[in-house]
């Protein structure tokens, strides 16, 4: 995941961040069909861009870093694949709903 955050950078206020694994197996031990597996909503900070601007033109920094675990939306941000055949997710700093710890 380091070679992706040093060769992608996002914009302003986006966020590059990849979803947690879904979980296949039960807590009996039974496996999951992935079909039977919701949307992973939990993520992983990969890289973020320098923050918006307000009106004056200063900076507004990001209140996420590089490796926080972030909850995100049912539905937002745009999908992309890079390099490694993992697919990630940029979405804007405003919609991620909360850092978890």
């Amino acid at each position: 995941m380091a070679s992706v955050a040093n060769k992608f950078r996002p914009l302003f206020d986006r966020v590059l961040v990849k979803r947690l694994d879904a979980v296949k197996q039960s807590k009996g031990g039974i496996m999951l069909p992935e079909s039977a597996s919701k949307k992973i909503r939990e993520a992983t900070v990969i890289a973020v861009g320098p923050g918006a601007r307000n009106q004056d033109g200063k900076p507004v920094p990001i209140d996420v870093n590089v490796g926080d675990r972030v909850l995100l939306p049912e539905y937002g941000g745009t999908a992309i694949q890079l390099d490694d055949d993992d697919s990630y997710t940029i979405i804007k700093e405003s919609e991620l709903l909360a850092k978890v710890e």
